[in-house]
Order: structure tokens, then C-alpha cells, then sequence
């Protein structure tokens, strides 16, 4: 398979482990990084291998060798710079949450449609076993009819001058962690009759308009029950998830991470298990995911449309807790 040719905006410590190493493990191409700090830039590309240094991110956007640009920039920069890039012609993979609010997020697909471009959304997990095999035990009947999902995401605090807590840059604990959660449940909804609406929310603030914790009730159309919480000054981390159907039960210890623990719990009638879905990392999966859809025509599931879903799910769950949806950052 030909290389992807790929440049990054930022130097955000995510990036290590969602592109920079999958990406040299995979054999494909570091073209360019910018940064708003040249140095760490520098630090970056020396340590990683990536064949140049932009000054600004409009110049990776501009640089006629980097075919798929990697957006890991604060919330509230994703989708202007998404947008940014569709425009440019190149394809994007972002870090979720697509961008600031639903609306936003279909004026980008808009824009990628016009410009016959691909647009991913970072979910990663949902391309690793453990999220094919949730979904296989429903396919296969093993747990019957879904009847409840219940997804918990919590973290410690970061730093008080986080960009997570910033309102500005579209900070919060539902768009930082808890989109996991409602993107599983929407995931699910095909033997849910159909995708899950929110029936109630409540949050705590951290900040005026950021929410700390937040806890959302979801009705899918077929009758299943959701429950979606996230808390991001948690007293430990912990990103499960457990699927209840009329024949049995799945439990992930880690859904969102499963390399770091990639234990399933399936419960029966004839019994408990416990399944390994291998510790591959979900990163290496995605980045495999999207070289298949951008070579092979093959379909990915982390989509355009689906993006425009799940924003507008984080949406609907922000108005019903009183908050409201985040605001749009300045364009760059």
C-alpha cells in the first residue's frame, strides 16, 4: 500500500501515540509539523522523523507533499482548522470532538463534500476488536435483545489553566471525555431500532458554561435504556462500558483504551467468560483504518456523517443540563 503522506498541526502530546508512532510503525510518511512554539515543533520532528518544520499551520495546509493533515489542536480549534484543511483540498483526520457544536461540524462536511475530500473523527477505539466484538454479541444473538448501555468516563482534574476548561475553546467534561460514551451508544443503535435521543441531563460546573461532570439518560426508539456519565475532577480514571441484553451481559473494563486493558467480561446463562481482544494499540487500528479508506475505497465508520451525529447528540445533551451548546472559537 503507498504511504500516507501526512502533516500535523501542533505538537500535543496525544500526538505521539494517535499518529507519530503508529505511523512510523506502519511505514508511512511525516511530512511536516507546525506549532505555535517553533522549539517544540523542532523537539518534535527531530525525535520522530518528520521531514520538515512549517512556521504556521497555513503552511502545512499549503505544502503540496502532505496528503492527509492530523488536527490535535484544543476543541475549539478543530473545526475551524478542519475546515480549514477540507478547504485546502487536503484529507483530515481530527481529534474528536469534531467541532465546537453541530452546526458547525455540517458546515465542514459541507465544505468536504464540496471538495471531494475525507474527513475522520478520532474515535480509535471503535476500530479495535474489543468495539467489533461488543457489536458481534449483538449480531450473533449470544446477548439477546439490548435493553440497557450504560458507559462511564472519568478522569483527575487537569491543570486549571487546562484548554479543557477553557469555555472558550469549547472545554468540558462532555466533549473531552464523555463523546466516548455517547458515540458507543450511537454505535449500538443498530439493534436499537435506531439511534438514541437524550431524555434527561444534569452537570456540575467547573467554570460558568463548563461543565465538570455531566450525566446523561438516553432512550433508544426500540425501548433500550442509555446511561452516558463523564467527570473530568474524578478521583481515578476509569473508561468503561456494559451492555445489558435479555440473554446476557458484556462488560469492558477499558473501552476506550483497550490495548491498556483489553479484558471482556461476557456473562449467560451458561456462565462467565472472560475474552482478550488483544493489546494492539486502537490508534495503530484507526491509522490502518483510514490508509484502507484513502488506497482502497474500503468504508470507515468514524465518517463525515457520523461526526455530524455525535455533535449533535453532545448538543441535545448540553441543552437538556441547562448549558447549551459550546460556542464557535475565532476562525484562523
Amino acid at each position: 500500500m503507498q504511504p500516507l503522506r501526512i502533516g500535523i498541526l501542533g505538537a500535543a502530546r496525544i500526538t505521539e501515540r494517535a499518529v507519530l508512532v503508529p505511523a512510523r510503525d506502519a511505514g508511512h510518511r511525516l511530512v511536516a509539523v507546525a506549532a505555535r512554539d517553533p522549539r517544540r515543533a523542532a523537539d518534535v520532528a527531530h525525535r520522530h522523523g518528520i521531514e520538515r518544520v512549517h512556521d504556521h499551520y497555513a503552511d502545512v495546509l499549503a505544502d503540496p507533499d502532505v496528503e492527509v493533515v492530523y488536527n490535535p489542536l484544543p476543541n475549539g480549534l478543530h473545526g475551524p482548522w478542519n475546515l480549514a484543511a477540507v478547504r485546502a483540498g487536503k484529507h483530515v483526520l481530527t481529534e474528536k470532538p469534531f467541532a465546537s457544536n453541530a452546526d458547525e461540524a455540517r458546515e465542514v462536511r459541507a465544505a468536504a463534500t464540496a471538495a471531494g475530500v475525507t474527513v475522520v473523527e478520532a474515535f480509535h477505539y471503535r476500530h479495535h476488536p474489543l468495539a467489533h466484538r461488543l457489536r458481534a454479541l449483538l449480531a450473533d444473538g449470544e446477548l439477546g435483545e439490548l435493553r440497557t448501555v450504560e458507559a462511564e468516563m472519568s478522569t483527575p482534574a487537569p491543570a486549571d489553566d487546562d484548554p479543557r476548561w477553557s469555555a472558550a475553546l469549547a472545554g468540558g467534561a462532555l466533549m473531552d471525555l464523555g463523546c466516548y460514551s455517547l458515540h458507543l451508544h450511537r454505535a449500538l443503535a443498530p439493534w436499537a431500532g435506531g439511534a438514541p435521543r437524550v431524555r434527561t441531563a444534569t452537570a456540575a460546573e467547573w467554570a460558568p458554561g463548563v461543565d465538570r461532570w455531566l450525566e446523561a439518560e438516553l432512550a433508544f426508539p426500540g425501548g433500550a435504556t442509555g446511561r452516558a456519565r463523564c467527570d473530568m475532577a474524578a478521583a481515578h480514571r476509569r473508561f468503561t462500558c456494559r451492555i445489558t441484553g435479555s440473554r446476557g451481559s458484556a462488560e469492558a473494563a477499558d473501552f476506550v483504551l483497550p490495548h491498556t486493558d483489553d479484558r471482556l467480561t461476557v456473562t449467560t446463562g451458561a456462565g462467565t467468560r472472560v475474552e482478550h481482544l488483544g493489546r494492539r494499540s486502537s490508534y495503530a487500528y484507526q491509522l490502518d483504518a483510514l490508509a484502507a479508506h484513502l488506497r482502497d475505497g474500503a468504508p470507515i465508520a468514524t465518517d463525515v456523517d457520523d461526526a455530524v451525529d455525535t455533535m449533535q447528540l453532545i448538543d441535545d445533551c448540553y441543552r437538556a443540563a441547562g448549558l447549551g451548546p459550546r460556542p464557535r472559537a475565532e476562525r484562523p
